[in-house]
């Protein structure tokens, strides 16, 4: 006779498949009691961030970190488990059968070729934002996660604040009105520009070339690798790296999908000859519906910080990290606020919510359910081809019209 637990696997196993059958990821046969063994690429500071979270959730286990800088390697390997997988080769991770599912936060140039890579070696995928690095690789990965049906989360945490989904049933109820306007902000005076003197060793701990990877080829640079969210080759500056959190929130909202154009202008306030990406941006954003988008960011002045705001003709929403409030509009409805974090209005991260939890516990579950994450693929290229956008129009003549 079989065991309990053998027939509790063997109707998972069936329900898996079934949900495969109407194109709903399979993901790794684990029951809610099995360990999820996960492997860590690209083990810097954001990575460990989001590693000291997934070692609070329970029946999860960090079996593997991966990263090209010795520095990182030895600070992922402590955060893993015992006698985790070490390596600086993440095909060699992926490679491994005792590995489910893989967390990635690599520089952005890397974020597809390493999904892509993932879900073809049938990991399931935690990967940081922006989920593409130009516009052109959002079908690739698009294509591939459809291929290969696996579960794929995208790291804009927004969606799995509790006071934000409370929010999103706001808007989807008509509380605004008609919503024709959403400006979003994100604001810093932080000195993220000085740069240090080079690291002696540096160059024997790092693999440079495996750092470049696809990017065109250019000599070992410290600062760039340390910095490389300023640099185009690599990341995309303040419209890639911040304004993706709030833009996919107000895609999610308000059912958007990409701009319809884009009106761009940014200056060197303070990063003038050390930075590519300007430290001073503002982006206009034209969608379908009549909705204007617009953002703005600095890392020279904090007013305002991080929030997003929906301008409706009967209300105002606020959103951060920690609160949201509903500001009315000539005395229509009563107004509302909902506030789970302290401190002052903006901050970046707040003691509640713990957003990065949140979002890998939603990860974790889809797995272990077989459905899909609240941030899927298509989200993450939907709010990242804003930020392309934008930054085409930056780049070019200051405006820029979408393309199909």
């Amino acid at each position: 006779m079989a065991s309990h637990s053998d027939v509790s696997r063997r109707t998972f196993v069936k329900g898996a498949a079934a949900l495969a059958a109407f194109g709903v990821p399979a993901a790794n046969v684990l029951g809610a009691n099995d360990t999820l063994r996960v492997g860590c690429i690209g083990t810097g500071g954001r990575c460990r961030h989001l590693m000291k979270a997934l070692i609070g959730i329970p029946n999860v286990r960090i079996a593997a970190v991966c990263d090209i800088y010795d520095g990182n390697l030895e600070a992922g390997r402590q955060l893993a488990a015992p006698k985790a997988f070490v390596t600086r080769k993440y095909k060699e991770l992926l490679d491994r059968r005792d590995i489910d599912a893989v967390l990635i936060a690599s520089p952005d140039h890397w974020h597809v070729p390493m999904t892509i890579d993932a879900v073809s070696a049938g990991k399931d995928v935690y990967v940081e934002k922006p989920l593409t690095h130009d516009l052109a690789e959002g079908k690739a990965i698009l294509d591939a996660q459809a291929k290969h049906n696996r579960v794929v989360q995208v790291g804009t945490q927004q969606r799995s604040m509790p006071h934000i989904r409370k929010a999103y049933d706001l808007v989807r109820a008509g509380r605004l009105g008609t919503i024709s306007k959403v400006h979003l902000t994100w604001n810093r005076n932080s000195d993220r520009v000085r740069k240090a003197a080079p690291t002696a060793t540096f160059p024997k701990q790092v693999d440079w070339k495996a750092f470049v990877g696809n990017a065109p080829e250019q000599p070992l640079d410290e600062y760039r690798f340390r910095n490389w969210r300023w640099f185009w080759d690599f990341g995309g500056g303040l419209f890639t790296d911040l304004m993706v959190h709030w833009i996919d929130v107000a895609h999610w909202f308000l059912d958007l999908d990409h701009p319809l154009k884009a009106v761009s202008v940014g200056q060197h306030t303070v990063s003038e000859g050390v930075w590519q990406t300007p430290d001073t941006v503002q982006t206009l954003l034209v969608y379908p519906r009549q909705v204007q988008a617009h953002f703005e960011g600095t890392f020279s002045n904090a007013y305002g910080a991080a929030h997003i705001v929906f301008m409706g003709t009967d209300a105002s929403l606020y959103i951060d990290r920690g609160r949201y409030e509903v500001h009315l509009e000539r005395g229509r409805g009563k107004y509302e606020e909902l506030v789970l974090g302290t401190g002052p209005r903006g901050r970046d991260f707040y003691d509640k919510p713990d957003g990065e939890r949140l979002h890998l516990e939603d990860w974790i579950e889809a797995i272990r359910a077989g459905k899909q994450p609240c941030t899927p693929v298509k989200a993450g290229v939907s709010a990242a081809s804003a930020a392309h956008l934008a930054n085409q129009a930056l780049r070019g003549s200051g405006v820029a019209l979408w393309k199909a």
